[in-house]
């Protein structure tokens, strides 16, 4: 990365702003469409396999990330992250998964551990309601919003396990089931929040608990692996003809579900999947630029993605009364996506100046203004009262959200 770059990219965001200015738009949003999911299947898979190239992981490097983890208090998401590789115990983890797992300790954000959380609580809940085993996990990430969260995820669960029931007598019920589709993926495999087996039709259901993108279940790639994994375990003891896959995001309030037969499926699987499965699996394929980098762990020193936004200075910005409807949405959509990648060049280039000392011509570091907070408010509280200060609390309106979340929608 130059500063040439950097000082683009300072200049790119003050574009981006004008062009939602001027277009008079403050605020777009632009959905993740299914390539958009499926280019990022094929870069996750080539960036781990290319990190296995490179040099090989061993257990003490895992190890220590996930005992900084551990000492951080997330005991509770190192073990979910284990039980995604199939092990109770870092171990038992096959050495084949040595440099995904680390790949996924170390990638981890306050966005995943708190999704982990969810489907940790969503687990035991479906669990209990099916006169399993489970005990209650703890989180930091514990909140009202998470309680109502999950409650409607398995009440939907628990719906459609009694829909499976109609048709079959003797449903497979499977909770946070390992599925392995290697036959199709190279050393592919992953955990199906909720897999029905049943005669006839099989359940795929996966909880998403963000609230940044609404995805959709029609073609969706994570979920039709899922699907090709769940048969290569039940297609010779049930007749499955269909596959049902949803897709439930309650903080989005989304329930997005899509069939296809199973010899669809497969047809996909041949035809799609295993050609471009086995491109990644040698390194190879075409990297894409899109919305769907915001997910990718190298982000910022992506050369496709900077020259993807480098094209936008080739353009001849004019004034939007001379742009049609469709140009105006075209550069608005363009507009947003390079706003968020210049503030990833930012990140990154103040991350290196921090923390590596890094210069970037042109560009100095300057100390930004804190945000003071109390330790405890509690405590800072009673001092003030025991300094005979009672003026001491503000009052404020709700807002919008928190105010129909207690009243509800009318």
């Amino acid at each position: 990365m130059s500063s040439e770059l950097l000082k683009m990219a300072e200049g790119f965001s003050m574009v981006a702003e004008s062009l939602r200015m001027l277009a008079g738009q403050t605020e777009m949003v632009n959905p993740c469409t299914d390539k958009a999911e499926d280019t990022m299947l094929d870069k996750q898979a080539e960036t781990a396999k290319a990190d296995t190239k490179e040099k090989k992981v061993t257990v003490e490097q895992i190890r220590a990330v996930l005992a900084e983890k551990s000492q951080d208090g997330k005991t509770v998401q190192i073990k979910e992250l284990l039980k995604k590789y199939g092990a109770v115990k870092l171990s038992a983890v096959e050495e084949k998964n040595y440099s995904a797992l680390k790949f996924s300790a170390d990638g981890g954000s306050i966005y995943a551990e708190e999704g982990t959380a969810a489907h940790a609580l969503a687990e035991h809940k479906l669990k209990r309601l099916l006169k399993r085993r489970s005990r209650r996990p703890v989180s930091d990430y514990d909140c009202d919003e998470m309680e109502d969260s999950t409650d409607e995820y398995v009440s939907f669960a628990m719906e459609q396990i009694e829909k499976a029931k109609q048709s079959c007598k003797d449903p497979v019920i499977l909770i946070e089931q390992h599925l392995d589709f290697s036959r199709y993926v190279p050393e592919g495999f992953g955990t199906g929040d909720l897999v029905i087996v049943a005669d006839g039709i099989l359940f795929i259901i996966d909880l998403k608990y963000g609230k940044g993108i609404a995805v959709e279940a029609e073609e969706n790639p994570q979920m039709m692996l899922y699907a090709l994994g769940a048969l290569e375990l039940f297609d010779a003891i049930y007749d499955i003809e269909r596959v049902s896959l949803t897709i439930h995001q309650p903080r989005l309030e989304s329930v997005s579900t899509w069939e296809i037969t199973v010899a669809g499926l497969r047809k996909w699987a041949e035809e799609y999947l295993i050609p471009r499965a086995a491109l990644a699996n040698k390194g190879q394929g075409e990297f894409v630029s899109g919305s769907w980098c915001r997910f990718c762990k190298v982000r910022n020193q992506c050369r496709t993605r900077a020259e993807s936004f480098l094209e936008l200075a080739k353009m001849e910005f004019r004034l939007p009364a001379l742009l049609s409807d469709e140009e105006i949405a075209e550069v608005l959509k363009k507009a947003d996506e390079l706003a968020k990648w210049a503030a990833d060049i930012y990140a990154y280039a103040q991350d290196e100046a921090i923390t590596h000392s890094k210069h970037w011509n042109g560009f100095k570091l300057v100390e930004g203004r804190s945000n003071r907070k109390y330790s405890s408010d509690e405590e800072a509280a009673e001092a003030a009262k025991a300094a005979g200060y009672t003026d001491i609390y503000k009052q404020a309106l709700i807002g919008i959200t928190e105010m129909e979340k207690l009243m509800g929608k009318k």
